[in-house]
């Protein structure tokens, strides 16, 4: 099975909306923060490995801990995605911390303040 196959694109899918399930739903570590959310997921073609992409809206400390906390859970997890998905393999799942949401909102918030500080030059010309 080829990485961008339609089975693996499918698989890739079907994982990604049952991880998101369990960890919203299932897991009870007070370490997770509420406002975690899985980002996307890239199924190795083997079925062997998975990579779950994590978003977490909060501060570093916050976003570490999550971490930690998902990673304590990996075996409850990969348990629960057996159980929920009929694969010939279950893969081991890796967690990595997703910072593009934070990165886009950064960047969105500087273009804010570029566009102001350019409208303000312009009202302050146009006064002259």
């Amino acid at each position: 099975m080829r990485k961008n196959s339609i089975k693996n694109t499918r698989i890739n899918g079907e994982v990604l909306r049952e991880l998101a399930a369990i960890i919203r739903g299932e897991i009870k570590d007070p370490r997770i923060n509420p406002m975690t959310s899985v980002v996307t997921v890239e199924v190795a073609p083997d079925l062997k490995t998975c990579k779950a992409y994590i978003s977490v809206l909060g501060d570093e400390e916050s976003q570490k801990n999550t971490l930690a906390g998902l990673r304590s859970a990996e075996g409850y997890i990969r348990r629960e995605l057996a159980r929920r998905i009929n694969l010939r393999n279950t893969p081991e799942i890796t967690f990595v911390l997703d910072q593009s949401i934070e990165y886009g909102v950064r960047m969105s918030k500087m273009i804010d303040e570029v566009t102001k500080d350019i409208k303000e030059e312009g009202s302050e010309n146009a006064d002259e």
